[in-house]
Parts: structure tokens; C-alpha cells; sequence
């Protein structure tokens, strides 16, 4: 489904969106919107595994540890 909204855009804006055919506008937009999002989800995610590896530097977790935690795992019939 398709929401129709009413934006406003600088003067330069305005001048690159008049060089695209009509019909073309929004799905021009709409491309560069979803790319906009796509760039920024991976952004929030690329930050917030930054923030789990400071977390993990403050606290190490050994081989061994993590061998015991996946035996337990296993034995546990998870």
C-alpha cells in the first residue's frame, strides 16, 4: 500500500527533481529513501555490536570457558 505525503525540498533539490519524468519521481525517491534506510540500519548495527565488543573487552571470556559453556549446552539436550 502507498502513502501520499507532502514534503518540502531545497531550491537544489527541487531543480535535480524537475529533470526526472513525473511518473518517475516517486519511485526515484522511494529508491533513494530505501537506500538511505538500508545504509542506515546497517550503520545502527555496525554501532551497536561496537558496543558489545567494548562490553566483552572490559570482561574477556576464555577458550576454555567458552568450550565449558558449549558442553553444558550439548549436555543439556539444547
Amino acid at each position: 500500500m502507498s502513502q501520499r505525503i507532502n514534503i518540502i525540498v531545497q531550491d537544489d533539490i527541487w531543480r535535480l527533481l524537475k529533470r526526472i519524468p513525473h511518473g518517475e519521481r516517486s519511485r526515484t525517491i522511494n529508491q533513494a529513501l530505501r537506500e538511505w534506510a538500508i545504509n542506515r540500519r546497517r550503520l545502527d548495527a555496525i554501532a551497536e555490536m561496537d558496543g558489545y565488543r567494548d562490553t566483552m573487552a572490559a570482561d574477556p571470556v576464555t577458550a576454555e570457558e567458552i568450550v565449558r559453556w558449549v558442553r553444558a549446552d550439548r549436555d543439556g539436550g539444547h
